[in-house]
């Protein structure tokens, strides 16, 4: 009867004991998604969660009065929820560690490195304007227009750039749409940056080579390229196959937004020479529309000529010209983009952009993703006459006689902001 009893008794232990552990036990990972809002965001424990649900922004929402005078642009994109993993620095790709904060004029960045020594950056989906208001907007109180202009980028036209750049062969960043909650990793940035929407992808400086690219040195932006060729001259060429077919997508995209600062380079060396393999960064305006009386006054070609809107047709080709591509691209010969636009017409197929479009959630693509698609398809089939017309009107600009944008010329020869070619 005794043992009877001690049976009983280690049976309703052991019964207890895994009530205490299934209820008193938190797992490892919840699995359950969570939405999230400004009401919550604050008050949730982010430590064993997967996956939020949250919007980039809902400062954009207007009345129909502000749709009519500023445009609709994307401002139900950027006010949609989006399903994103939730991400602590120290958990993924070998531990991240913050190097330095970014100096971006709207998009707020933090500069990261692994283990390994790979660099990456945090990019902040959603932008901060500020900086870029001029003063006689503050004075006249319409601060809101300039700001509400960042509605006309589409919030997530990275991601699908980045698709459509492997089916043409160039080189891209690899963004990744990540919530980043406060954490200790993010040190004397937490408040700032913690709890935040942003695209985690390789950084375009740096000395450890990410890429698919054999014999890369180093990672370089395009001030310390153009050091780079006074050191060493004649042993330094551009891959200007690569940076014309670069700048034809950006064109098939509608990114007008292709300044000296947006790009990396590769340098890779072979035996003694150096080529420098283009790395276009930040396609925050991919997509970029524009619509509304306010910003159709505003886009003018004699207003601001560079503020391109994507549609079916390139309306303007001279804005679309850069600094960057007088200094780079002015002697490289009219064949070789025609048969760049060539080669984006045809590896660029409609199964390509079909493939590429998967990347957006249902709920984003919905509402814009067959309309971009139609003009993107108009886009790439007219390439090739695009291809011409740049190549001639890049032949009517003079040649530089002050270094690129964001460039310290201290050490760089008057001669150098000529041409890459004509030293």
């Amino acid at each position: 009867m005794k043992k009877v009893l001690l049976v009983i008794l280690g049976l309703v232990l052991l019964v207890v004991a895994i009530i205490y552990i299934s209820v008193g036990s938190k797992p490892d990972v919840i699995q359950t998604d969570i939405i999230i809002g400004a009401e919550n965001i604050d008050s949730i424990d982010f430590e064993n969660i997967d996956s939020v649900t949250v919007a980039a922004t809902t400062m954009y929402q207007g009345d129909l009065v502000k749709e009519v005078m500023q445009g609709e642009q994307y401002r139900e994109v950027w006010a949609t929820p989006v399903k994103v993993p939730v991400v602590f620095l120290d958990r993924i790709l070998g531990g991240l560690t913050v190097m330095k904060e970014g100096g971006g004029k709207q998009t707020r960045s933090l500069r990261l490195k692994n283990n390994s020594g790979t660099v990456y950056t945090l990019r902040s989906v959603a932008k901060d304007p500020d900086p870029l208001i001029p003063e006689f907007a503050k004075i006249l109180g319409i601060e809101n227009i300039i700001i509400d202009g960042v509605s006309a980028q589409h919030p997530y036209g990275a991601m699908i750039a980045a698709k459509l750049a492997e089916a043409i062969n160039i080189q891209h960043p690899h963004p990744t749409l990540v919530f980043v909650p406060k954490q200790s990793r993010l040190n004397k940035y937490n408040n700032e940056y913690g709890n935040k929407l942003y695209w985690l992808e390789y950084e375009t400086e740096g000395e450890k080579n990410w890429s698919n690219l054999e014999n890369i040195v180093e990672l370089v932006d395009t001030e310390d390229l153009q050091e780079e060729k006074v050191k060493l001259k004649e042993k330094l060429k551009i891959d200007y196959r690569a940076l014309v077919r670069n700048r034809l997508f950006d064109i098939v995209i509608g990114d007008w937004d292709r300044h000296a600062k947006q790009w990396g380079w590769f340098l890779q060396k072979n035996d003694e020479m150096f080529t420098a393999i283009p790395l276009a960064s930040d396609r925050d305006n991919a997509f970029f529309t524009i619509d509304g009386i306010l910003p159709n006054i505003i886009s003018s070609k004699n207003i601001q000529p560079r503020l391109r809107p994507f549609e079916n047709e390139v309306d303007y080709m001279p804005g679309l010209v850069y600094p960057f591509d007088i200094y780079f691209l002015k002697e490289v010969p009219k064949n070789i983009f025609v048969e760049e636009a060539q080669y984006i017409k045809t590896h660029l197929t409609n199964d390509a952009i079909d493939a590429a479009f998967m990347a957006w959630p249902q709920e984003i693509y919905q509402l814009h993703g067959e309309k971009i698609k139609e003009i993107l398809t108009n886009r790439r089939d007219d390439i090739e006459a695009y291809a011409i017309e740049f190549f001639e009107v890049l032949q009517t600009k003079d040649y530089l006689t002050e270094p690129l944008k964001g460039s310290d010329d201290s050490d760089i020869p008057a001669e150098l902001h000529k041409c890459f070619e004509c030293l």
